[in-house]
């Protein structure tokens, strides 16, 4: 009878290894399978700022498609099954220029809507945007500020975008930290395409914003 009662002790013990040892493998299949997700396919993005304010508001969370650019292997150079090269218009996720010199974990995020395509020549005049000498009409873009500031924010001579780089704006245009005053964005900075609001948290209201979940980005 003792001898009954060990062995079962035993089995129910080495069942509890089984039982713990599934937990684990399936805990890091999960891990394993959640940071390929995030890393070639789709990741989730809060807008922080104010910048694209319309469009985006601060408390809109966003999907971004990480393979429409082409998929990015860590520490290998370039993109690969590539299905399209950004195009004017498009509202990216990108790692900020000014972060290139700063270790992984410091880097920051950014995003804007591209305005300028590798070889484009823009110029501001009084606000307005010009592309290659012809105004550039961005529906979504919005002016806070009647005021023409010195500099170039509202004024910008012709500056060509380089081979393999981008020209970034804000929507908000009197209120975004964008290309005009850091420079460009090289396509390996560039994170993927945002494309869809699925949360957005209204902090003042403390409320959702239901009108917004769901959205597809324009």
């Amino acid at each position: 009878m003792g001898w009954f009662k060990k062995k079962s002790a035993r089995r129910e013990k080495h069942g509890q290894k089984s039982a713990l040892r599934d937990w684990t493998e399936a805990l890091l299949v999960a891990a394993v399978l959640a940071l390929i997700i995030r890393t070639f396919v789709v990741q989730a993005f809060k807008i922080p700022s104010g910048s694209m304010e319309d469009t985006l508001l601060i408390g809109d969370h966003l999907l971004v498609n990480k393979f429409i650019y082409g998929l990015q292997i860590p520490g290998v150079d370039g993109r690969f099954l590539t299905i399209r090269e950004p195009r004017r218009g498009d509202i990216v996720v990108f790692e900020f220029p000014e972060d290139r010199e700063k270790s992984f974990w410091q880097r920051r995020d950014f995003i804007k809507r591209v305005i300028g395509l590798p070889g484009d020549t823009v110029e501001i005049r009084d606000k307005k945007v010009f592309v290659n000498n012809q105004p550039l009409v961005i529906p979504e873009a919005v002016f806070k500020d009647g005021s023409l500031v010195p500099g170039g924010r509202d004024n910008m001579p012709p500056v060509k975008v380089p081979s393999g780089h981008y020209f970034m704006m804000g929507d908000n245009r009197d209120r975004s930290y964008d290309s005009r005053f850091w420079g460009y964005v090289s396509n390996a900075e560039i994170k993927g395409l945002a494309f869809i609001k699925y949360w957005s948290w209204d902090s003042e209201r403390f409320l959702p914003r239901w009108g917004r979940i769901g959205r597809l980005i324009e």
